[in-house]
């Protein structure tokens, strides 16, 4: 059985502080946007850079009420995700020309879920033969862009829409 080796992802795992939530920081802290990488702010819902991205581009949408439970969503909540969902489908593809995006919740621990107590979409952008030998031998994930400019780049194009 091979293991992910992945130290960075301990602060989500094994902070001091149980309750924190660095969704819930994101939410709170509007003047540190740029810093912690938001993209957009709705009305129900935020979007932000993934920390540790599967791919350049790679962002979540994020309802600003704390809950796991998707189906304790309220359908505002729900319908204004969704439209951002497909907001950023379209952004990827148009703006960054990905040929497929994978969209997904990871629903509770026991789904995969880094951060289970507040859902969150994650949509990350795929193109022809992004999975090459260096990430499925050498188990080593590359990042050929300047994820600044993707930030930048995603913000300005969710100006647009929101």
């Amino acid at each position: 059985m091979e293991y992910l080796y992945a130290p960075w992802r301990d602060v989500y795992f094994n902070t001091k502080d149980k309750d924190f939530c660095p969704f819930c920081h994101c939410r709170q802290n509007l003047h540190e946007d740029e810093k912690l990488g938001v993209i957009f702010r709705a009305k129900h819902c935020f979007g932000v850079m993934n920390k540790y991205p599967y791919s350049p581009g790679h962002f979540m949408i994020i309802p600003y009420v704390h809950l796991e439970n998707i189906e304790d969503l309220n359908d505002e909540t729900w319908l204004e995700i969704s439209h951002f969902v497909r907001i950023g489908v379209k952004i990827l593809k148009q703006e960054f020309h990905a040929k497929g995006v994978n969209i997904g919740m990871n629903l509770g621990t026991a789904a995969g879920a880094g951060i289970a107590p507040h859902c969150h979409y994650h949509l990350i952008p795929r193109w022809q033969g992004d999975t090459n030998f260096i990430t499925t031998i050498g188990q080593t994930r590359v990042c050929g862009s300047d994820l600044e400019k993707v930030y930048m780049s995603l913000c300005k194009a969710f100006k647009d829409y929101v």
